[in-house]
């Protein structure tokens, strides 16, 4: 069911938010302990919710999400609960205050049914980051789920909610919507707030939804979308492109396409596709995507360097004792940050110190600027570009956490979107014969063209399907 049948259920009695939310809290004690795809579950706060929100659909007085039960990523400040980013620097942390989106959810009558586990301060590709341990990928236990909101994808691809909020940073939303068989949506940068957003890298941050279907994508993010006071670099979008127009679309030539099967499955629905009398499909080369990951990778690191600097024992979360005060910095650092993270800060660190700052900071901000050209030079010609989310389908739990730069390799196809600003959805497109998995087929549009992108997911969902 949508989330629109699930508000139409409850309209006409067939059912009802605290029933609803007791299946989805039993389910939620029947699997996590094997994909662990909660690293907090609010059971007493979300019955007391969903009694409310019956209530409130009796006298008619429904919300827009009224008792839809959502998931929302431990990353995004929810009053009054445990908010750790998947770290042990802040294991017992409290949010002090609401996220403008988790405000929206809340405001509009959603029940959130916990926090899900994520990569930490959502560095990783794979959940396996975590300091509390990994998620699982719920189509096959061996394997990961992506991220870093893989805890996010497995809560819905398990059935462990209706929805979920995740983060996207170089593709935290999309890959592992990909891995696990569901729809990512990643909007515009600004299109949604991030006033209580842990920030990982602030100009590439984005909070988008997790969901089973492109309809249920566009409900939440009509929710959670909008300018927002809090945040300086949020906006209205209003997009100009027309859904009954012919659609443009671009298939971006690859550097280094996919070497395993799940490339067939992509293939295969471009075939869907093309056959399709609505669109007219035609390669597009971008010259300056092949430097998408290092920019990419020295342009978040940077950021990280910059935005972790205020975990430091003093001010809130996890402090070390020490001699002095430079004692305590850095055993609190040493010891509450995980092996990734203090990589990512050592390295970001390096790439903003004397000396360095212009070779690859400054190279690194110049090239961006030529990714963002590249995309606006394509939508001059085309409407929708596509190209594949992940080079993979899901791979094994502890396959590539030796090497580093294997694990960064699979947001090669997700980074240019969060370089260049612009609006991106993960789609399933079918299933890599060999491993039975999931493979993510990813659509692209201009900058502030959001729902133009959400329309036509959703044409070709019903295309591929």
């Amino acid at each position: 069911m949508t989330i629109d049948e699930i508000l139409k259920s409850y309209k006409n009695k067939e059912s009802d938010p605290v029933k609803f939310t007791e299946d989805y809290l039993e389910v939620i004690d029947n699997k996590n302990s094997d994909i662990f795809a909660y690293l907090n579950v609010f059971k007493d706060e979300a019955k007391k919710n969903a009694q409310t929100s019956k209530v409130k659909i009796e006298e008619n007085n429904a919300r827009e999400l009224e008792g839809i039960p959502i998931a929302l990523k431990d990353n995004i400040c929810l009053e009054n609960t445990i908010t750790t980013a998947g770290s042990k620097i802040l294991e017992n942390y409290r949010a002090p205050y609401s996220g403008t989106v988790a405000k929206k959810l809340v405001d509009s009558g959603a029940i959130i049914l916990g926090k899900t586990n994520m990569d930490e301060f959502a560095m990783g590709s794979s959940t396996e980051n975590s300091a509390y341990g990994p998620t699982k990928n719920p189509l096959d236990l061996s394997l990961v789920p992506g991220g870093s909101s893989g805890g996010s994808a497995a809560a819905v691809a398990s059935d462990m909610c209706v929805a979920a909020i995740g983060s996207d940073t170089g593709g935290s939303i999309r890959q592992p919507a990909s891995y696990c068989g569901v729809v990512g949506f990643k909007p515009s940068y600004g299109a949604v707030s991030r006033y209580g957003l842990i920030a990982y890298g602030s100009s590439l941050d984005q909070i988008g939804p997790i969901t089973k279907n492109v309809a249920d994508a566009r409900t939440i993010f009509n929710v959670i979308k909008g300018r927002d006071e809090k945040d300086a670099t949020s906006k209205d979008y209003s997009g100009t492109r027309d859904i009954n127009q012919k659609i443009k679309i671009g298939i971006v030539k690859l550097e280094s396409a996919p070497q395993d099967k799940s490339y067939i499955v992509f293939q295969n629905a471009l075939e869907k596709i093309k056959s399709a009398e609505e669109v007219s499909v035609s390669e597009v080369e971008l010259p300056y995507l092949a430097y998408s990951l290092p920019t990419y990778y020295i342009i978040a690191l940077a950021e990280a360097s910059s935005n972790l600097s205020r975990f430091d024992g003093v001010k809130y979360g996890f402090k070390a004792s020490g001699d002095d005060l430079l004692d305590i910095y850095k055993k609190t650092r040493g010891q509450g940050f995980g092996e990734e993270v203090r990589r990512r800060i050592i390295l970001g660190t390096f790439v903003l110190s004397s000396g360095y700052y212009d070779a690859y900071y400054k190279k690194a901000m110049q090239v961006r600027t030529l990714i963002k050209q590249d995309f606006s030079n394509a939508f001059t010609e085309f409407d929708i570009l596509i190209m594949p989310t992940a080079p993979e389908v899901a791979f094994k739990i502890g396959q590539k956490t030796e090497n580093p730069l294997n694990m960064y390799l699979s947001d090669i196809y997700t980074v240019p979107m969060n370089l260049s600003g612009v609006p991106a959805i993960s789609i399933p497109c079918g299933i890599e014969e060999e491993s039975k998995m999931p493979v993510g087929l990813q659509l692209i549009a201009e900058q502030g063209e959001d729902d133009y992108l959400l329309d036509v997911a959703e044409k070709i969902e019903k295309l591929i399907s």
